[in-house]
């Protein structure tokens, strides 16, 4: 995830701004209303300073809330990122540190979410797999395809079986194979066709009708 508060360290002004109504603004020193009232005003150093000012709390909340130390920095700049993004619907009604806990604690929750919604797709995938690999019929099917591919590859010649056994097993390249069995790429593409052909005819021959 893009790190936010890196980004606008390194793309900041200086935190002392030309003179405003006299003096100079030092950015540190405003309060968060203040911040987040320039901010809302387009002032770019002002939402730098609010990111900056609260970076280490989010931080520090969000590795409470997740335990996965990951999740809780995506969490994290998620969160300080949203800042950005959602700050005009903070209308004031609390304080802005208040708004900003509810705001990451509603991003670790959803982000929580989103990891044990992939979690569980993973588990049922491998469940799947599992189902697969342990049915009866497919093991026997398994079985008999392997003893046909066997059987066909053993009626090639022997360069033949070489080249489809290092183009299909290895996934070669042509010119790779090439060079190990010192013959023309051109040559490795005309065993290869032969001997999937010869092998598609085997098989067909070889299955139930």
């Amino acid at each position: 995830m893009k790190n936010y508060t890196t980004d606008a360290m390194q793309q900041a002004e200086p935190d002392v701004q030309p003179l405003v109504a006299g003096r100079l603004l030092l950015y540190a020193r405003l309060s968060d209303a203040d911040l987040v009232r320039r901010a809302k005003d387009g002032d770019r150093r002002a939402l730098e300073t609010l990111v900056e000012r609260y970076s280490a709390r989010v931080t520090r909340l969000a590795s409470q809330l997740l335990a996965d130390v990951e999740d809780a920095r995506d969490a994290a700049q998620e969160s300080l990122l949203k800042v950005s993004t959602r700050l005009r619907q903070f209308r004031g009604e609390c304080q802005f540190s208040t708004w900003l806990h509810r705001l990451v604690v509603n991003t670790c929750r959803d982000l929580a979410e989103r990891q044990r919604l992939r979690r569980s797709e993973t588990l049922d995938d491998h469940a799947a797999q599992e189902d697969e690999a342990s049915d009866p019929s497919r093991l026997a099917l398994l079985a008999d395809l392997r003893r046909d591919l066997a059987h066909g590859l053993s009626r090639l010649t022997a360069d033949q079986r070489r080249v489809v056994l290092l183009r299909d097993a290895l996934d070669l390249p042509y010119d790779e194979i090439a060079r190990r069995l010192r013959i023309p790429a051109g040559t490795a593409k005309s065993y290869v066709h032969r001997a999937r052909k010869g092998l598609r005819a085997r098989l067909q021959e070889q299955s139930p009708a």
